[in-house]
């Protein structure tokens, strides 16, 4: 399995540059936008974060506008925007230059219009279900990452309970040259429900399964951003006292 280290980058958090993540999987269903979401609320409470869709569906949108009618358009805590194809890598530079986090949701199947995101990236993060079929869309994404000098890491997403398979999927997706996430997200209602009026986990049911797993995965991102060398230190700080609890302004 291989060691997670992200390359410090021209323009890095050093110089006033924030870090730029990029959710990428050419399989449609994976649950690129609801890991993204739960990321930015998650990040959204210690970091000034930016969510920037690319994907023409809008889904990502769609769910932040039902945040920005719940919340208020001042309320949400977090900014948004919205690109496509090679606006994609000029906007999230942009974004990064104001906000600490700028989480990019990309469409699948395309290679062209996810390149850009995978290029602008400090860490692309590729949501997997456990089979073979996302197996196989995942090795062509990875492909993709790599071919672009990018850092991936892998995160099973919807686990089935006591399902025997995801060992082995898991034991396959340990092989490829990425890194694979010690944090899996269980294939819950709660991710699902929380998404249609703009919420998160972290809102709708703190203190269950769902909220634990996707905090369990965004410390676990937040420590290995610190793996990297000349990490900006009031961030590295401010990653070090990360918590969950009432993670949304």
């Amino acid at each position: 399995m291989a060691t997670l280290t992200m390359p410090e980058r021209q323009g890095g958090p050093g110089e006033g540059r924030g870090r730029i993540i990029s959710i990428v999987q050419q399989k449609g269903g994976s649950g690129k936008t609801t890991v993204s979401a739960n990321l930015a609320v998650a990040w959204s409470k210690q970091f000034s974060v930016a969510i920037l869709d690319v994907d023409p569906q809008g889904s990502l949108g769609e769910w932040y506008e039902a945040r920005e009618e719940r919340l208020g358009e001042n309320g949400t805590g977090l900014s948004f925007r919205t690109a496509s194809g090679w606006g994609a890598r000029r906007e999230g530079q942009r974004l990064a230059r104001d906000h600490d986090i700028v989480l990019i949701d990309t469409p699948p199947k395309s290679d062209l219009d996810a390149k850009p995101a995978v290029m602008a990236a400090d860490l692309v993060i590729v949501p997997v279900q456990p089979s073979p079929v996302d197996l196989w869309a995942t090795a062509q994404t990875l492909e993709m990452v790599i071919s672009e000098g990018g850092v991936a890491m892998l995160v099973v997403n919807r686990v089935p309970p006591r399902a025997s398979l995801t060992e082995e999927m898991v034991a396959v997706m340990q092989s490829f040259d990425s890194f694979t996430a010690a944090t899996r997200l269980g294939n819950r209602t709660a991710f699902a429900a929380s998404m249609g009026n703009g919420s998160s986990v972290f809102e709708t049911q703190p203190t269950g399964k769902a909220a634990q797993e996707a905090a369990a995965l965004a410390r676990e991102i937040a420590d290995s951003w610190l793996n990297r060398p000349n990490a900006n230190t009031s961030q590295a700080r401010r990653f070090a006292e990360m918590t969950f609890e009432g993670a949304v302004h």
